[in-house]
């Protein structure tokens, strides 16, 4: 009969029926049982059909379903007439139109491109127009650093156009409707491969500005009137809260 003879001093002998006596140490014979434990069990576990992508199945659905958010440029054209020397009221109405576009959906701090043709017919009257062009953009706080004016040939055209444009966001969602697996047969419950998709589409069709999906905007100055007068008080070690009148002020009834 085989036997095993524990030696506490030198580790754990296994002797067989025949041949040499093995001395093991505690630490080989543990690692001797945990392979057999994970042989035993890995034979128990079936294989699973299909391919196990683990990366994939962590990420969530804007990862999956990404917005492209690419540049497009936005393109306002005024043609004024020979001889006038200032825009009529319907296009400064499209103007501001435009602009309002341009600061509430659009970037909003990007660049205005200016093109108007040399040379042509009704070149002077454009000037008259870039001239209250750059009034209009600065209503707007579009400031002239912001403004670029360039030139174009337009000798096939007599009365050529002004063209006003900017580079806008556009928010592209992802396409969905891949339902190639079936949702109800799913036995490691990992996301389907279209679960998300709908929203993303529905954030890049109904957001206001793309712009924000790619960052915070811009914040404007701190008020610099507050913050001196602020820190002149802290200098001569008043009290920096500002004072309230006796109308501002509530008291409770009962209160201690």
């Amino acid at each position: 009969m085989n036997s095993i003879k524990i030696m506490p001093a030198f580790g754990t002998a296994l002797a067989g029926a025949r041949g040499p006596l093995v001395v093991l140490a505690p630490a080989t014979l543990k690692l001797l049982l945990l392979a057999g434990l994970a042989m035993g069990v890995s034979a128990c576990r079936g294989e699973e059909p299909g391919t196990h992508v683990a990366g994939w199945a962590m990420l969530d659905a804007s990862q999956r379903h990404p917005i492209v958010v690419s540049q497009q440029p936005a393109n306002m054209s005024l043609r004024v007439a020979r001889g006038s020397t200032h825009l009529t009221p319907a296009q400064r109405a499209q103007v501001i139109d435009f602009m309002s576009r341009y600061r509430g959906r659009d970037t909003g701090n990007g660049r205005i491109s200016i093109s108007v043709a040399s040379g042509a017919a009704n070149e002077v009257a454009v000037l008259h127009a870039v001239a209250e062009l750059r009034e209009l953009l600065r209503d707007f706080a579009v400031d002239d650093t912001r403004v670029a004016v360039q030139a174009y040939h337009g000798d096939r055209e007599p009365q050529p156009p002004i063209r006003i444009s900017y580079a806008r966001f556009v928010a592209e969602g992802p396409n969905c409707g891949n339902w190639a697996h079936n949702v109800g047969d799913a036995p490691r419950n990992l996301p389907y491969t279209d679960l998300g998709c709908s929203n993303q589409k529905m954030i890049a069709a109904q957001v206001a500005n793309p712009a924000d999906l790619l960052g915070p905007r811009s914040m404007t100055p701190n008020s610099g009137e507050r913050r001196d007068q602020v820190w002149e008080k802290y200098i001569k070690g008043e009290s920096t809260i500002a004072k309230k009148d006796n109308e501002e002020k509530a008291q409770v009834k009962g209160a201690q």
